[in-house]
Formats: C-alpha cells, sequence, structure tokens
C-alpha cells in the first residue's frame, strides 16, 4: 500500500484551497486518539460518546452535564442534547441543551417519514437518514440555505424552506421520486439495494444512489432558490438551455427514446439531456460529489506514490472564464478518480466514477461552483 499512496494528499492541498483543507471534514479523533467517523455515536476503543455538532462541522467526544452534554474537555463550553432521532434513524447530531425543538437541523427538514412500526420501513429510515446527514452537513459547510418549511421546526423558513417526504409506494399511491416547491419526496424502495440496482439496470444508468437522488432533487430545489429570478439566470439559459421548454414533454420523450446518441459531448448524465433543469440537477448532484470525494481524501490524509494513470488535464481554455482554482480541483479530481477507478477494478467492481467529462460539461460544473460558492457568505 505504501507502494500506491505518497503525494496526493500533499497535491490536494496544493491544488485545491490549501489555506482550508477539506471544507466538510470526514475524519475524526476521539479523546482516546483512536479515529472515529462521521455516522459513529460512541467510540468503540473507549466506548466515549460522541456527537456531531453541526455548528463546528465535527464530530466530537462528550463528557455528561447535568442531564445535558458538554464537549469533552470543555467545561464552560455549550451545552448540547441528543437528535430525537438517535435511536429510531441512528441520528448522532447534537442541538443546543436549551433548543426547544427536539430535532436536530438534518431531521427537522422531515415532514412525513415511513411507518416505523413496519420492520422494512424502519431498516430503510436509517439508510435515507445515513445519506441525508450525509448530504446536510456538506450544504452547512458550502454555506447554503438549510432551514426546514415547516412552522415550529425551529429554525423554519416556511415560505421558501426545504421538506423531505420519505414514502412507500402502496396499492393505492405509486410514489415517484422528485421536487416540487421546496418538497423533496422520496421513494422509501430506493433504500432496499436489489430494487435500486433493477431500477438502475432497467434504465440503463451508470450509477445510483440513495445520495445521488437527495443530491439530484435538491439541485432543483436550489435552482428555485439560487438562480430563477437572479442574475444567473440570463448566463443559465446561455449554458443550459431554456427551462420553459414544455418540462413534461421532455420527461416523456426521455421516456420513450431514451438520451440522444451524442448526449455525453455536452451533459454529464444522459438523463441530464432530458431538460436544462434536469441537466442543471444532474450536474449539481455531480459538483456535490466531486467535493465531497476530495473532502474525504483530503481528510484521511490520502497519499499516492507512483502514479503511473495517464491522464490529459484540462487546460485554462476549458472554461469560459479564467479560474485557476477550479481548474485545479478538477484536474486533482480526474487524477483521484483513475487511481480509484483502477483499485475499483482490483476487486472485481464497477467503476468507482463511470463518467467521461466533455468541455461543454465541465463549463456547467464551474458554473455550479459560481452559484455556490456566490451563495455562501464571505
Amino acid at each position: 500500500m505504501e507502494v500506491l499512496f505518497r503525494d496526493l494528499s500533499q497535491r490536494l492541498r496544493q491544488d485545491w484551497r490549501p489555506p482550508q483543507g477539506p471544507r466538510t471534514p470526514r475524519a475524526f479523533r476521539c479523546r482516546c486518539g483512536r479515529p472515529v467517523f462521521f455516522r459513529n455515536s460512541f467510540c468503540l476503543a473507549c466506548n466515549t460518546p460522541l456527537g456531531y455538532v453541526p455548528e463546528r462541522l465535527a464530530l466530537l467526544p462528550l463528557q455528561p452535564d447535568n442531564g445535558a452534554w458538554r464537549v469533552s474537555g470543555e467545561p464552560d463550553g455549550p451545552r448540547y442534547k441528543n437528535c430525537g432521532n438517535l435511536e429510531s434513524a441512528g441520528c448522532n447530531w447534537m442541538l443546543p441543551a436549551d433548543d426547544p425543538a427536539g430535532l436536530c437541523v438534518a431531521c427537522r427538514l422531515n415532514r412525513t417519514i415511513p411507518d416505523l412500526s413496519i420492520e422494512e420501513n424502519r431498516i430503510a429510515w436509517r439508510a435515507i437518514e445515513g445519506a441525508k446527514r450525509r448530504l446536510v452537513s456538506q450544504l452547512l459547510a458550502l454555506g447554503l440555505p438549510v432551514a426546514s418549511r415547516l412552522a415550529g421546526a425551529g429554525g423554519e423558513d416556511v415560505e421558501r424552506g426545504l421538506v423531505f417526504d420519505f414514502v412507500r409506494t402502496t396499492p393505492g399511491q405509486h410514489v415517484l421520486t422528485g421536487h416540487a416547491d421546496g418538497v423533496v419526496t422520496l421513494n422509501v424502495a430506493e433504500a432496499d439495494d436489489a430494487f435500486r440496482e433493477s431500477n438502475r439496470s432497467a434504465l440503463r444508468e451508470p450509477y445510483r444512489t440513495l445520495l445521488g437522488h437527495l443530491r439530484h432533487e435538491v439541485g432543483h430545489y436550489y435552482w428555485d432558490r439560487l438562480v430563477a429570478g437572479s442574475a444567473w439566470h440570463a448566463p443559465f439559459r446561455e449554458l443550459f438551455g431554456d427551462e420553459r421548454h414544455d418540462y413534461a414533454a421532455a420527461l416523456q420523450r426521455n421516456h420513450e427514446q431514451g438520451p440522444p446518441p451524442d448526449w455525453a459531448q455536452r451533459h454529464v448524465s444522459g438523463y441530464a439531456s432530458t431538460h436544462p433543469w434536469e441537466d442543471w440537477a444532474e450536474t449539481w448532484a455531480h459538483y456535490l460529489h466531486m467535493v465531497d470525494t476530495l473532502d474525504t481524501a483530503l481528510s484521511f490524509g490520502l497519499h499516492a506514490r507512483n502514479l503511473e494513470v495517464d491522464i490529459e488535464p484540462f487546460a485554462p481554455g476549458v472554461l469560459a472564464q479564467d479560474d485557476p482554482d477550479f481548474l485545479h480541483f478538477l484536474n486533482t479530481w480526474i487524477e483521484l478518480t483513475a487511481l480509484l477507478n483502477e483499485m475499483s477494478r482490483s476487486m472485481g467492481q464497477a467503476f468507482f466514477y463511470p463518467f467521461v467529462l466533455s468541455a461543454p460539461a465541465v463549463r456547467k460544473l464551474h458554473f455550479v461552483h459560481r452559484v455556490v460558492t456566490g451563495a455562501a457568505p464571505s
């Protein structure tokens, strides 16, 4: 392994946001010094309770304090309480001890959850919530607006907030995953690996995951929040196309005919060719995939020695405007995924990253990057 890994961590730090390191840290340590992970609620080495504090974007060791918690080693620090979904959904997120809400910032976004008296739903919901917490932690780290649409949920934005409906198809109700007016709906069956893989194969998709679904659907939400009616709207149409084209007709055409043969020359995925809205949502999800994967690599100090992968980097001319930081980020991503694809092959698995980016797709990714960084507080 030492032969494979050496320089990538250093190169990531040099090539991509060197002063910051990972925007969303994914590697943490307990007070005992052992590594702990984003999903953990206690240290497996010393049994210290752990909690994710979203304000600090960190998983931290806890110590009890009169019915609440403080971060270990911070006796004068803020007091916290557990999210009400700790037992039912495995939510390890914390909220201020005096917060009247019983749910953390991520769980407050739930409007509908499946019937938890059914074992199948309990298993599915825990998987869905795990993916959603990873999504929400990234949205918070990127400085994007994250507030519940539900009145009384705490930190709500009833007019422009976001909520999730996790619903299972029943004989009288067929559930389609999608977004409308700040409401993201997810078919609970997507948490079942066999169901999801069957759909992926039937639709000839190279990639289909819970996290991918959630990132795609919130992309529609952030189009409404950040692009529609803003200064970004006109340049969006120049790059992605006019979203006023008949959306229902576009979906029907894609269902009947599939993507055009040359879709890869302009889009990040075949489905992105359906309509400008879907092109944006697919590109948005793709951007979040890239950022989180590189953040994870940085968090764990991933190194590469003798990286013998023939990569043709994108040149500055690929972007509509000069942005060396983004170009470094892009080329580092290409290099990292080439390595990870080879590692996947060594395990007999499908490609880690089954996509090839064209120049037009790169310009769309850069547009998403500019919108995201423009939305973040300075």
